[in-house]
């Protein structure tokens, strides 16, 4: 394939993950399994990772940030902006670039090995740098919360009432559709995958 036409593909397939990644987010405001809305955009995101690299994989983490900053995240703007700001670009910018490294690290030994590896990494790094955010520049907040919530610890409420079901959720759609990532990474990566 020709230079010019292999740049117009990656360009043309950026663009429909991109376009993926905010309807998808989009629509999963309403969908809840904890006070926050679950995110189903880190397949995409793994896929786009896995296709073209970091740069994808943290292009599609920052569209997801940004569209998260937008549409879900009132309560912690409320509290600093600026944290809130952080916190969200980065979880997203991490989570993808963080996918596309596991995956090419592992891609040339197997292939199912380097997306469920990457699928599980991805909800990991967005979680732990929620959690993370939170840590810093929530803290007061988070604690007022957990004692709201009837938790007298901060990380139990994190780990429990807050991001639980919501990381496990993520979680195993991520290893559900690893199967399909695995599929279209075949079509378009022309080596047979690996069993």
């Amino acid at each position: 394939m020709s230079k010019t036409r292999e740049k117009t593909l990656m360009l043309t397939v950026m663009g429909v993950l991109t376009a993926i990644v905010i309807v998808l987010q989009a629509l999963a405001i309403g969908i809840r399994f904890g006070p926050f809305s679950i995110t189903l955009v880190l397949v995409p995101i793994v896929v786009g990772a896995a296709m073209y690299g970091w740069k994808a994989g943290a292009w599609l983490g920052l569209v997801f940030g940004v569209v998260v900053l937008m549409t879900d995240a009132a309560a912690f703007l409320a509290v600093s902006v600026p944290g809130t700001v952080v916190t969200c670009i980065l979880k997203g910018v991490l989570a993808g670039a963080a996918a596309a490294g596991v995956y090419k690290l592992l891609e040339n030994k197997n292939r199912w090995a380097a997306i469920l590896t990457a699928a599980v990494i991805c909800p990991i790094v967005n979680t732990g740098i929620f959690l993370l955010g939170c840590l810093v520049f929530f803290y007061s907040t988070i604690s007022e919360w957990a004692a709201g919530a009837g938790f007298d610890n901060v990380g139990a409420y994190l780990i429990v009432g807050f991001v639980g079901w919501n990381f496990f959720v993520e979680t195993a759609i991520n290893l559900c559709l690893s199967t399909v990532i695995v599929r279209v990474l075949s079509i378009v990566k022309k080596p047979a995958v690996q069993a």
